[in-house]
């Protein structure tokens, strides 16, 4: 299912991987009002999509991306605009700076309260009603599912974190959004390797979709998973490694297929 503001793949086993910051596409009539390097959309989760649907189709997992960049609207945030990490910086549902700290828009140019209910309902509401009804599905298919978040980020953005992320950060809303038998297998998992760092519910404990939608006691388990993009591009000129990236595929499929277990 493709629309104006996102794609769906349905899969046919139990697992949704939703990747809410995958577009970078922004309409002319609000690029125009942006700085040139904002236009350029640098805060997307650039090749997340590349990395995870080859997975997908091989498990026969569903997927859902959105069209539009997360400067048009954030779809991992809640649409009353609140903090997902009080006290700390951070963007918002429709965000006026960077993960740079430098504003998005020239002066004078800002979204008002009526573009920013009009960006909620053209592209934050139908890709919520599809990730919404997907769950639904393969819950009412399988009696269970797994809302997989895929995110990725530059390896050090100092508005957000000190120093330099870790490669792999697995988030579970601190255990709520999942059962604890599932957090352990993962955790497992990225512990018997040793070839990327990784934490466990630190500076990524998930975002808006992965604490909304997570219901363990429901059969709905949400996962988010935040990688560092310097193990699979250049976070320069975000240019795709296939080389360094196939590596990151690999221990990918480790968690999905965990994840169907």
């Amino acid at each position: 299912m493709s629309t104006s503001s996102f794609s769906l793949q349905r899969g046919r086993v139990p697992l949704l991987i939703s990747l809410p910051h995958d577009g970078s596409f922004i309409p002319a009539s609000i690029a125009a009002r942006m700085h040139p390097v904002a236009r350029r959309s640098p805060d997307t989760d650039w090749h997340v999509a590349r990395l995870y649907e080859p997975l997908a189709q091989v498990l026969g997992a569903s997927v859902l991306k959105p069209l539009a960049s997360r400067y048009v609207v954030d779809l991992n945030r809640p649409a009353d605009g609140h903090a997902l990490y009080p006290g700390q910086r951070e963007t918002g549902l429709v965000s006026t700076i960077g993960f740079d700290g430098e504003p998005l828009y020239l002066d004078g140019q800002l979204p008002d309260a009526t573009e920013v209910q009009q960006r909620i309902n053209e592209y934050w509401q139908p890709y919520h009603q599809a990730l919404s009804q997907e769950i639904a599905r393969l819950h009412a298919e399988h009696g269970r599912v797994v809302l997989w978040e895929g995110h990725s980020i530059r390896s050090q953005v100092p508005m957000l974190f000190d120093g330099q992320l870790p490669d792999f950060n697995l988030g579970t809303a601190s255990g709520a959004s999942c059962g604890a038998a599932l957090q352990a297998r993962l955790q497992s998992c990225l512990e018997s390797q040793s070839r990327f760092s990784f934490a466990v519910n630190g500076r990524f404990k998930g975002g808006h979709i992965t604490r909304h939608y997570g219901n363990p006691a429901a059969g709905v388990q949400a996962v988010q998973l935040e990688l560092a993009q310097l193990n699979y591009m250049d976070e320069t000129s975000f240019d795709y490694d296939e080389g360094r990236a196939v590596v990151v595929q690999e221990l990918i499929s480790r968690l999905l297929q965990i994840s169907l277990q």
